[in-house]
């Protein structure tokens, strides 16, 4: 038959998918209103475009909180057209040295306070916030203060009385040395996954004990307190 003498040709996409180049990310200290910081900036401010300007929680950084969100294939196409702008706290980068005697960490409206000074080191006009935990409560505050560069926000776990909080709280007056891991866990997690996920909840715990300079994460955990 007609059928047979037909040739099966591959179905190609009428537009091929292009390879999405890398975006490349610079690191400095920035230095504020209220000491410095460590900022990593990803991407190149294009025009009028707001920035996405991420802050992280206790217990984490910038890699550990949103690498694993903006690594994800998906979200390659919406770095390509925003730059990325990931804030870490006083001292909770990878490898930070530990603060001098008798340094006073800022409060969380202090922290709020050194963004606008970041923004104009990048030449950022607005941004777009993304947080979780403390580092959602420190947007929040930079959002109210400074509502003309904040176009919007992406905030998760903002209530700082959420249950998972208060029974973190609740077992602050024990030893720190080696509680201080389990109550970052206590917070970040439910106690669902805590009691489920022994995998995931260890590979944090690990990050946290190995990776976090303990001193520093101490006088972040007591700000946010």
């Amino acid at each position: 038959s007609e059928f047979q003498d037909a040739h099966l040709a591959e179905v190609k996409p009428l537009v091929e998918k292009e390879e999405i180049p890398p975006v490349l990310c610079q690191e400095q200290d920035v230095e504020t209103v209220h000491g410095s910081v460590h900022v990593t900036m990803c991407g190149t401010p294009r025009g009028n475009r707001p920035a996405i300007l991420t802050y992280h929680d206790i217990g984490l950084n910038h890699k550990t909180c949103f690498n694993p969100l903006f690594n994800f294939e998906d979200m390659q196409e919406i770095t390509q057209h925003f730059a990325v702008c990931h804030v870490d706290a006083p001292g909770q980068q990878d490898g930070a040295p530990s603060f001098q005697t008798g340094y006073v960490y800022p409060s969380m409206d202090q922290l709020a306070e050194m963004l606008p000074g970041i923004l104009k080191q990048f030449g950022l006009k607005t941004v777009i916030g993304m947080g979780t935990g403390a580092g959602a409560y420190i947007l929040t505050r930079f959002a109210l203060n400074h509502a003309e560069m904040v176009e919007g926000l992406v905030l998760i776990n903002v209530n700082p009385c959420a249950e998972g909080w208060m029974d973190w709280a609740a077992t602050k007056i024990s030893g720190w040395t080696n509680a201080l891991p389990d109550m970052v866990i206590s917070h970040l997690f439910g106690k669902e996954e805590i009691h489920s996920n022994h995998d995931l909840i260890h590979t944090y715990r690990q990050h946290i004990i190995n990776d976090m300079n303990q001193t520093n994460l101490h006088l972040f955990v007591n700000s946010y307190n």
